[in-house]
């Protein structure tokens, strides 16, 4: 196990029970209210997966450990990135929070023993979704979007809530539009989040015109 995957679990004996073993380091880093959030995510996400014929054990799992690197220190996101070998883009290195997804999965399968590539995927593009995502990815992004984790509810909550009664991938554009239509606004603006955001875009629009 790398060094810093070690010293994050220092002290902890995990069992393999994911969503105790999610809790306990989660909470073991005074990030208890995150342990909630994945919990709520864990629970949305097996929803839909039930809804639209996914496997719910692996939205489950992605779910519960899509915001894992929330024990990682925001002053050091970019240390990690770099230690742990990953390409860093240029909107990450403007707004490292934006590696956080990545860095979930780096720690699912280094400290959580996941092996599931579509799990992987899934916690890895949780917060920009990409292009050609598969529909846990997609899933997975929405369940993190509806167990919002902010205050109140959230501005797009009725739109999404709407849109997923029609389809994974016109709740998908439905969030992604709200976004973009805010991007000057953010810190950056990721790349898999505009491929996502155009490919969907394109992809409804086909279906729509005749």
């Amino acid at each position: 196990m790398h060094p810093l995957c070690a010293a994050l679990i220092d002290g902890l004996s995990l069992t393999g029970d994911v969503p105790g073993d999610a809790v306990a380091l989660l909470t073991a880093h005074g990030r208890a209210e995150t342990a909630a959030h994945c919990a709520n995510v864990a629970d949305e996400a097996s929803r839909l997966a039930a809804r639209f014929g996914a496997n719910g054990r692996q939205a489950e799992i992605a779910g519960w450990l899509h915001d894992i690197s929330a024990v990682i220190p925001a002053a050091q996101r970019l240390d990690y990135a770099r230690q742990w070998r990953l390409e860093i883009l240029p909107e990450e290195a403007a707004a490292p929070m934006l590696l956080h997804q990545r860095q979930s999965a780096v720690l699912a399968a280094k400290v959580f023993g996941v092996t599931d590539p579509a799990i992987l995927s899934a916690i890895g593009c949780h917060t920009t979704l990409k292009a050609a995502p598969s529909a846990l990815d997609k899933i997975v992004f929405l369940a993190d979007k509806i167990a919002w984790d902010g205050a109140g509810e959230p501005p797009y909550q009725d739109a999404l809530l709407a849109a997923v009664e029609a389809s994974l991938d016109e709740a998908c554009w439905c969030y992604l539009d709200y976004l973009w239509s805010r991007r000057a606004a953010l810190f950056a603006v990721h790349p898999w989040f505009v491929a996502a955001y155009h490919e969907l875009s394109d992809h409804l629009e086909r279906r729509i015109t005749p």
